[in-house]
């Protein structure tokens, strides 16, 4: 028997860790004719931060900026990168491995003055 999207119920979790770490939860549905149980893993890193980054260059004049980005979880992350905006340039593909810290080379290039 296969549902369709209008056959599908929502079952709305609200998760609210105290502390960075792995978090491991069942979830176990009975019905009169079905038992499902649902393996959930949730991994919390520690606090979000927000940058800002101001670049200032002359025109025509490329500068980098190294950006790390710190993998805290339990396994390497192969990231993608999607810049937006001209003059922008970085590797589109970046590994960081398990408990590492990479850099990520943001480069700015004004192809006139801005």
């Amino acid at each position: 028997l296969f549902l369709d999207e209008s056959d599908a119920v929502e079952l709305p979790i609200k998760f609210v860790p105290q502390y960075a770490g792995c978090y491991h939860c069942q979830i176990l549905l009975k019905s009169s004719r079905d038992v499902r149980v649902y393996v959930i893993k949730c991994v919390v890193n520690t606090g979000h931060a927000e940058a800002e980054i101001e670049f200032l260059t002359p025109a025509y004049q490329a500068v980098i900026q190294d950006i790390p980005i710190s993998n805290m979880s339990i396994q390497d992350w192969k990231l993608e990168a999607v810049l937006e905006g001209q003059g922008f340039f970085g590797p589109p593909l970046i590994n960081v491995g398990l408990g590492e810290t990479a850099l990520y080379p943001l480069m700015f290039k004004p192809v006139a003055e801005c």
